[in-house]
């Protein structure tokens, strides 16, 4: 049988064919399975949620602009088909029309109060976006179940805000967490982050200071607290901490590539190299690494060591580039 034979043949079975598209979709293959149902569309409009399997098709693909109109029929045929109206609000936020995307993924959550937890994080973010913080402090607090006016809840919402870069409120947010709450942990370490990110030292040294009061077997303050002492050239007490760092947790290369620059200023550059041959054995394709290794090289009269890494580290750096 010829292959337009064949699909002429599967088109008279809605089923196959909505079967078909699905494990097309599966495998990543979104635009044969787009084509299939919409030829399907074309020949047999009227197949109940045929709309909807076209809307989820292009959700699928990253193609949110034709998710969006198809989905918009999809709820207006089934209003309460959550899922078409979930993906639809989805759909919004990634073809950044949050203001659309939150009364859909408010319904969806007075629907199921323990929703899909991206729809959560996406309501929050959209009500970020929208400078309507409380309300976001809302969706986090449901998100990770815990009460809208807990420490917590502003805990979570400071993390969020700082990774929107909404650095002012989320300080704000964090020293609002540490008022209900001075004990909590990561807490102060948040506002260390944000401080140091700020180039606020002497704020992020007393920051990552307190956070270790509360919880001395927590690595990454430890670490970020040797990154802030290293910033005012106290390299001992840099080295001491990120060594406290590593026997708490060995599993992470940023306290190895930190003591490395660390052990350099120190002018030790045979030590230097040994941490940074470390960090590049954990992750070979950290340009910053071998960047590193190859001024330890250097300093050690080792000219061909260290061209070798220098003129690796921008290999890495321009496909990082590329990628991004």
């Amino acid at each position: 049988m010829s292959a337009a034979a064949q699909t002429t043949a599967t088109a008279t079975d809605p089923q196959k064919v909505i079967a078909d598209a699905h494990r097309q979709l599966d495998h990543g293959q979104y635009d044969e399975a787009i084509v299939q149902l919409q030829k399907l569309q074309q020949e047999q409009s009227a197949i109940e949620g045929l709309v909807r399997e076209i809307g989820i098709a292009y959700y699928k693909k990253g193609d949110y602009l034709s998710a969006i109109r198809y989905l918009k029929q999809a709820t207006k045929q089934n209003e309460k088909d959550s899922e078409a109206v979930q993906l639809l609000g989805l759909s919004y936020y990634l073809s950044g029309k949050p203001q659309d995307a939150i009364p859909l993924l408010e319904k969806v959550q007075t629907w199921f109060p323990s929703a899909n937890v991206d729809a959560s994080y996406i309501l929050g973010i959209c009500y970020i976006h929208l400078k309507n913080y409380d309300q976001a402090r809302g969706a986090f607090a449901q998100m990770f179940d815990v009460k809208r006016d807990s420490a917590a809840s502003y805990l979570f919402t400071a993390r969020m805000l700082l990774r929107q870069e909404y650095d002012p409120v989320a300080e704000e947010y964090a020293q609002k967490a540490i008022a209900l709450e001075p004990t909590l942990p990561l807490a102060h370490y948040l506002l260390g982050e944000l401080h140091l990110y700020k180039s606020r030292v002497p704020e992020a040294i007393e920051d990552f200071r307190k956070e270790l009061n509360l919880n001395p077997s927590y690595a990454p303050a430890y670490y970020k607290l040797a990154d802030a002492y290293s910033r005012v050239q106290k390299y001992d007490d840099a080295e001491r901490l990120l060594q406290r760092s590593i026997w708490l947790d060995a599993t992470t290369t940023g306290p190895y590539i930190l003591l490395g620059k660390v052990l350099e200023k120190k002018g030790e550059p045979l030590l230097a190299l040994r941490a940074l041959q470390h960090a590049a054995s954990m992750d070979p394709k950290n340009p910053i690494t071998h960047h590193l290794l190859g001024q330890s090289y250097r300093d050690l009269g080792k000219s061909d060591d260290a061209e070798r890494e220098l003129k690796l580290a921008e290999e890495l750096q321009n496909k990082q580039n590329e990628n991004r």
